[in-house]
């Protein structure tokens, strides 16, 4: 059951791919069964409004899983871009907090232009041309 079970915390994770002569449709019925079936024989419930069964794609933690991988959510990668230029550093970090989000999503990340933040607490954050581009 480890090779296509996961589990994180009280999440189950179950993932199929067609082999052995069955489809992935076939192969992932299968493991669900098994899968209830050990849940059941050991006194375990699922809620059934919170199950998810046959998607190609499932929301987990801020991100999505998939079978190509795991993808940021587009709807904080939404907000990050249409976030207003900070007015001050309180807000620069706001925004700071919540870019380093996709991190995790991009392979060139750290290859964006920066804007220096100021060292200071209490200094005023000033979004010359410049920095309006960067941002």
């Amino acid at each position: 059951m480890r090779h296509f079970v996961q589990t994180y915390f009280d999440d189950i994770f179950v993932h199929s791919r067609a082999s052995e002569g069955k489809t992935a449709v076939e192969a992932h019925l299968d493991h669900l069964r098994e899968v209830l079936l050990c849940m059941r024989e050991n006194r375990l419930y699922a809620n059934i409004y919170k199950c998810i069964f046959g998607a190609e794609e499932i929301p987990f933690s801020g991100c999505f899983l998939g079978k190509d991988g795991v993808r940021a959510d587009p709807e904080k990668i939404c907000a990050i871009a249409q976030w207003p230029v900070p007015a001050s550093q309180k807000d620069l970090r706001k925004w700071l907090s919540m870019a380093n989000y996709l991190h995790k999503y991009s392979a060139n990340y750290v290859d964006g232009k920066t804007t220096e933040e100021p060292s200071q607490e209490g200094c005023r954050v000033v979004m010359d041309l410049e920095g309006s581009t960067g941002f």
